[in-house]
C-alpha cells in the first residue's frame, strides 16, 4: 500500500488519471472500429512532431524566465530558415539541415533581443512573452508578402510575389526524419529518425544542464539573489536561456514540418506556444523547475489524448465531430495545465 502511495505521490495524481484515460481509449478503440495500429502510428508521429518544441521550454524554466509564451519568435526563425532552404533549391536531408543552418542566425538574434527585453521586465516575463509572440506573428504577416522570394512553389502564382499561406515540403525535406531507420510492422510505423533526433537534442540539453553554466542557470532560476552573490551574471545567464529556447523552437518547427508535410505561414504560429506550454505542465513541470522526463511524459499524454479522443468519439457516435472534439479536448487540457502552473514538479 505504501508503495502505491509513494508512486502516486511521485508521479502525480493528475498524470495518473490522464494516463489511465489514454489507456482506456486504446483499450476501447478496437471495439468501436478504430484501427489500433494506425492510431498508435498517429500518436507516435504527433509525439515526435511536437517534442522538440516542448523541449524548448526547459532552458527558460530553469533560468527563472518562466514558460516561453514567446515561442512563436523561435518558430518564425525556423520558418525563415525553411523558406530560404526551399528558395535555394536544396532537397532531401540536405534541405532539412540547411533549414536549420539558415534559421540559426535569426534565432540567435531574435533570442538575444527577446532575452534583453525579458531582463528589463523581471517578474512579468510570461505576460510580456505572450505579447512578443503575438506581435512577431502579426509583423511577419506583412513580411511574408514583402520579402523577395521567387521560387514558384512558394509564391502566389497570380501576383508573382508574396508567399502562399501553406507551402508543401514534398520534394524538399518531407519525412526525412520519419523515414530514417523507420520500423514498420503491418500498419504500425515507428518514426525512428524523429525519436533519435529528439533523443540527441534531449541528451545535449541534459548534458548542458550538468555543466558549470547549466548549474549556474539552475541556480539563477532557484535563487537569483544567491546566484548574484556567488558571482554569477544573472542577466547573461537568463539571456543565454532565452537564446537556447528560441533556437530549439526554430528547430522544433522544422521537425514538425518535415513530418506534417506543410509549412504554415502568416497566422500559423499564433497559438503554437499554448500546446507546448500545456504539455510540459501536464508532464509535471512547474514555472521554475522542469526535466527531460516532464517533456517526454507531458508530450505523450497531451498528443495521445488529442489524437485518440476524436477517433474514438467519431466511431462511437457515427458522426464526424472530430474537429469539435479536438477543440474541446485541446483547449480543455490547455486550461487545466495553465491552472496547474504553480504545482511543484516531482
Amino acid at each position: 500500500m505504501n508503495k502505491i502511495i509513494d508512486f502516486v505521490h511521485k508521479a502525480g495524481l493528475p498524470r495518473i488519471i490522464i494516463g489511465l484515460f489514454l489507456l482506456a481509449l486504446f483499450l476501447v478503440a478496437p471495439f468501436v472500429g478504430v484501427q489500433l495500429d494506425i492510431s498508435l502510428t498517429n500518436v507516435m508521429n504527433r509525439f515526435g512532431m511536437n517534442c522538440v518544441m516542448v523541449l524548448a521550454m526547459v532552458p527558460m524554466i530553469h533560468s527563472g524566465c518562466g514558460l516561453n509564451f514567446g515561442l512563436p519568435l523561435g518558430i518564425i526563425s525556423g520558418l525563415l530558415g525553411a523558406t530560404l532552404s526551399i528558395e535555394m533549391g536544396f532537397t532531401g536531408m540536405v534541405s532539412f539541415l540547411m533549414a536549420i543552418v539558415f534559421s540559426t542566425p535569426f534565432a540567435l538574434l531574435a533570442g538575444l533581443g527577446y532575452g534583453k527585453l525579458l531582463n528589463k521586465v523581471k517578474g512579468g516575463e510570461m505576460m510580456i512573452a505572450t505579447y512578443v509572440g503575438f506581435s512577431s506573428v502579426a509583423f511577419m504577416c506583412m513580411m511574408w508578402l514583402l520579402l523577395p522570394y521567387h521560387n514558384p512553389t512558394m509564391v502566389w502564382g497570380y501576383a508573382g510575389r508574396g508567399l502562399r499561406t501553406t507551402i508543401s515540403t514534398e520534394g524538399y525535406y518531407l519525412h526525412v526524419l520519419n523515414d530514417f531507420l523507420s520500423l514498420k510492422i503491418g500498419d504500425f510505423v515507428v518514426p525512428t529518425g524523429m525519436f533519435l533526433f529528439f533523443a540527441l537534442l534531449a541528451f545535449l540539453m541534459w548534458a548542458f544542464l550538468h555543466t558549470k553554466t547549466g548549474t549556474a542557470m539552475t541556480a539563477v532560476g532557484s535563487n537569483p539573489v544567491f546566484a548574484k552573490a556567488s558571482g554569477i551574471n544573472v542577466d547573461r545567464i537568463r539571456t543565454l536561456s532565452v537564446i537556447m529556447s528560441t533556437w530549439l523552437g526554430a528547430v522544433g518547427i522544422l521537425v514538425y514540418e518535415q513530418s506534417f508535410g506543410f509549412i504554415q505561414l502568416y497566422m500559423g504560429p499564433f497559438y503554437m506556444a499554448l500546446p507546448a506550454v500545456s504539455a510540459i505542465l501536464i508532464g509535471g513541470a512547474s514555472v521554475n523547475k522542469a526535466s527531460i522526463t516532464n517533456v517526454i511524459v507531458g508530450t505523450f499524454l497531451f498528443q495521445g489524448i488529442l489524437t485518440m479522443t476524436p477517433s474514438v468519439m467519431n466511431s462511437v457516435v457515427h458522426t464526424d465531430i472530430s474537429e469539435v472534439v479536438r477543440i474541446i479536448v485541446s483547449n480543455g487540457m490547455i486550461l487545466y495545465a495553465l491552472t496547474r502552473k504553480s504545482e511543484v514538479a516531482r
